[in-house]
């Protein structure tokens, strides 16, 4: 081969596993080829073709041949050879990824080097990889596995890519947030947090609190806009279910997350805020769940020596237990989404819905701005009143094992919506059979005490406290008027009111007000491909 530029594809005859093969590198395409070869010349590609997109690559090293047996057999053609390994992703069985590695071997030193410094042109190119990463590790999160996933599984691959760290083991409630307040993130490319929901919700609330004290908004105003972070955040999972990194990558695998963080992969998401009487409560990316959900992790905080098995018990008293609520729902609809809750469209890498639902959010905000819009936003309010078993509010499908589909299957993570979902009382035969819809492929809404919405802002007010002059009260009367009676509730007893289930975290405040800010973390993912192939192990 003779001096070629950049842009130019690149052909060879090397070696792989002592088997003669044409490989070919496509810097137009990104994309690394081979293929058995026993002719003279390359040939085209056959059926057994390998390949690897250039940004799947994690790094290309150096391999030393040196005591490596290639005098006889089929490496007797050459006087010395030359060998690089190609370290790479490759996809296997359930949306994981694992590390892989390829090495080829060369007949020539020039050949060898052209191919070396080719590659890591290429590689230097991908400017979205991190350098240098703030790590927080929760030892006591999940199994208490934490420290021993990271330095087993995710250690190892951050040094192959040269990606450097600095570790902080947390070591008290809060310990990650209040670091992210005090520390200066500007040095970093990123940061990971080693642990379950909880340990990525903390994260979450110290990223997106530090950016807004750094850009001057009030969180405690309902109507701030907030300020996206330009840090994307990692998710090693080693908690109890994870579910946030399941309904990103569509798997709880620490070597996958481990991947995606090294590829640079970057993944919008939207994040909800919930207020009371003008003051910050907490930030929902997953579930804000009142009724069952919010009785379940409740009862279970109470019970946290019994370990993991806490929530099964809890869960089972709390079904039992059958209790509702009585009380209103108010909520905006999200007009500018292109999707519905019920159209059987999951949310999957390169979403197009999040994209289309992002850019007509822009345009919707672009003509309240300069006033172009011929209808006010007191219109668009919806109002529903009753006794509810369940209320949940989803920014994600939340899936997880045990729920494969998740709680809202079409939820979408970008698209500046939440779907809230209303259970209204009914048997508890019938809500037993809702809720064997959610490990099924059954449509989970498909039942007449079941409402689902796609909304960007909601307000809820339990029965007892209606006759209280409350701020989201008192707002919703002048703003809504007269509340609807499409569902009258004289009929229903009244109990007491219960809490707010918020990513695993109890609200004692039942009154809550929340809004969707689209878009406004990243996380080192990609979203869950779409009917990933499983690639062979060669």
């Amino acid at each position: 081969p003779g001096a070629m530029g950049a842009a130019e594809p690149l052909r060879s005859v090397l070696w792989v596993k002592q088997q003669r093969c044409a490989v070919s590198l496509d810097p137009a395409r990104a994309l690394l080829r081979w293929w058995r070869s026993p002719g003279p010349g390359a040939g085209d590609p056959g059926a057994d073709a390998c390949s690897v997109p250039i940004s799947e690559i994690i790094t290309v090293e150096e391999t030393d041949v040196n005591g490596k047996q290639y005098t006889s057999g089929k490496w007797q053609k050459m006087e010395k050879p030359y060998a690089f390994t190609v370290h790479r992703v490759r996809r296997a069985r359930r949306h994981r990824w694992r590390w892989a590695q390829v090495t080829f071997w060369c007949p020539e030193e020039q050949l060898y080097h052209l191919w070396l410094q080719t590659l890591r042109e290429l590689l230097e190119t991908l400017t979205s990889r991190p350098k240098h990463l703030l790590v927080f590790i929760n030892p006591l999160g999940g199994k208490g596995q934490g420290k021993r996933i990271y330095e087993k599984k995710v250690a190892p691959l951050f040094t192959l890519a040269s990606i450097t760290t600095e570790i902080i083991v947390t070591e008290h409630a809060n310990h990650a947030k209040e670091s992210l307040y005090e520390l200066n993130i500007d040095k970093y490319d990123g940061i990971v947090c080693v642990g379950g929901d909880g340990m990525f919700s903390e994260v979450l609330h110290g990223l997106v609190g530090r950016t807004q004290r750094d850009a001057g908004v009030d969180q405690n105003q309902p109507r701030a806009t907030l300020v996206p972070s330009p840090l994307r955040i990692g998710i090693i999972p080693a908690g109890s279910t994870d579910c946030v990194c399941y309904s990103t990558v569509g798997t709880s695998d620490a070597e996958t997350s481990a991947l995606h963080i090294v590829l640079g992969d970057s993944l919008s998401m939207d994040v909800s805020a919930v207020h009371h009487n003008s003051t910050l409560l907490r930030y929902s990316v997953s579930l804000l769940g009142y009724g069952f959900y919010g009785d379940i992790i409740k009862d279970s905080e109470k019970k946290r020596w019994m370990g993991l098995i806490r929530y099964d018990f809890s869960g089972l008293k709390t079904f039992f237990s059958h209790h509702c609520y009585e009380g209103t729902v108010s909520f905006l609809p999200a007009q500018h989404t292109v999707g519905s809750p019920r159209d059987r469209k999951p949310c999957r890498a390169g979403c197009p819905v999040c994209r289309q639902s992002r850019q007509q959010l822009e345009e919707e905000q672009k003509r309240s701005l300069y006033g172009l819009d011929g209808t006010e936003e007191v219109e668009e309010w919806k109002v529903l009143c009753g006794q509810f078993l369940a209320i949940n509010a989803t920014n994600m499908s939340c899936a997880c094992p045990r729920s494969p589909q998740g709680l809202s299957p079409a939820a979408h993570l970008g698209d500046g919506s939440s779907d809230l979902i209303l259970i209204r009382k009914c048997s508890r035969f019938n809500f037993l059979r809702f809720l064997v819809r959610h490990t099924n492929q059954g449509d989970q809404f498909d039942f007449t005490f079941v409402e689902v919405y796609r909304v960007k802002k909601f307000q809820f007010v339990s029965k007892p406290m209606e006759d209280d002059d409350s701020s989201v009260l008192g707002r919703g009367k002048k703003r809504l008027g007269q509340l609807c009676s499409e569902h009258p509730t004289s009929c229903c007893c009244r109990v007491s009111s219960s809490s707010w289930n918020c990513d695993g975290e109890v609200l004692s405040s039942p009154a809550i007000e929340v809004r969707v800010h689209c878009q406004l973390v990243r996380l080192f993912a990609r979203g869950i491909e779409e009917r990933p192939k499983q690639e062979p192990r060669s």
